[in-house]
Parts: structure tokens; sequence; C-alpha cells
């Protein structure tokens, strides 16, 4: 497995990462980049020329990218969003109270950087591939200037079943694994989970 910058990938690989039945497939990574409600102020076709122009995909020497692409055996199987959190207005405004809840600090750190999607392919799903992304997050964004990395997970609890459109923004565990620890709790299922870069 490998995982690429999505701006050395292909624009037909990601598009057969979030395919065209699923909530990924329809929402194109946009919920937290529309400024309004993402189904009442976008269409469909907006959202994925919104989702083509910042991943810059098919663009190797682009300076920037939304995230990183990851293939199995040379097939696009998967997509993590990571960008700074200023990148996210759906982030840093009041209908997001998930992210500041219980958290006095300053929305507008262009340090902080944020992980908030991922995506396996139908087909590659069950292979543990979000553990990896979340992973590559890591180094991705501390190689890029970042000063602090945060997740927005869910709480899974064992026997009880979560739709794969609640769990696009990752479980709790697979971003333990990749080293980020909990800063906040601000719902029953939801928890905030950040990595530290600063001196």
């Amino acid at each position: 497995m490998r995982v690429v910058p999505a701006n050395q990938a292909s624009w037909h690989d990601l598009t057969l990462v979030f395919g065209t039945a699923d909530y990924a497939a329809r929402c194109r990574c946009q919920r937290f980049k529309v400024e309004g409600w993402i189904w009442r102020d976008t269409t469909f076709d907006e959202r994925v020329a919104m989702q083509e122009e910042q991943t810059h995909c098919d663009e190797p020497d682009a300076e920037r990218t939304s995230g990183l692409v990851a293939y199995v055996d040379g097939e696009p199987a998967g997509w993590v969003a990571v960008e700074p959190r200023l990148a996210y207005p759906g982030l840093f405004h009041s209908r997001s109270p998930v992210v500041w809840r219980g958290r006095d600090e300053d929305r507008d750190d262009p340090g902080v950087w944020s992980v908030t999607c991922a995506i396996v392919r139908k087909g590659y799903r069950g292979r543990g591939l979000t553990y990896h992304l979340a992973a590559a997050t890591v180094g991705y964004a501390r190689d890029r200037g970042a000063q602090a990395l945060e997740a927005y997970a869910m709480i899974t609890e064992p026997g009880k079943e979560i739709t794969w459109g609640e769990l696009h923004v990752g479980a709790r565990q697979v971003f333990e694994e990749a080293g980020f620890t909990q800063v906040s709790h601000p719902t029953k299922r939801r928890v905030v989970m950040r990595v530290e870069f600063r001196a």
C-alpha cells in the first residue's frame, strides 16, 4: 500500500474511490467546505467541480491539495481529507459545536490542521485502510508546517452498528493508533483527537 497527496493522483482514480452510490459520492468531501448547508446551497455538479479544483488531481507540481489517496497493489482504494482548519468554513462557524464545545482557543489559528473525512472504496473495506490513512495524515501535515493536527472522531461500541456515512469522520481507535490524543468529548458519540507538533 502507498499513500500520495491527491495532486499526485489522477482525477479518474479519485473518482473510483468515491464511487457513485454512497454518501461520499454525493457529498464529495464538501460538508465542511460549503458556507451554508451542503444539500440546500450546492448541487451535486457544483460539489464535484469544487472537489476537483481543491484536490488539483493530475497536477503533481501544485502547491497544495486537499487530501491523500491510498493505493493497494496499484489500485486506488482510499481517501482522507487533511488541510489547514481554516480551509473548512464549516468547522469554525457556530454550526459545528462538536469542534468547539468545552474548548477555548483561537479558531483562526493557521497552524492547526484538520482531518475531516476518510473514505475507503467498495471492495477494499474491512482491511484496516483507515488506520493507514490516519497515520499518513500525521507526517503529511507536520512536513507542511502544521503545528497541530486534529480529528473529530466517533466512538464505536461493540455490537452497535454504525452506518458508513456516520463513520466518515473516522473512529476514535483509528486516531489513537496514529498517535492522536483525546482533548475533548463534546457529545456522547464524538471526541476531538489531536496531535501537537509545537516545540
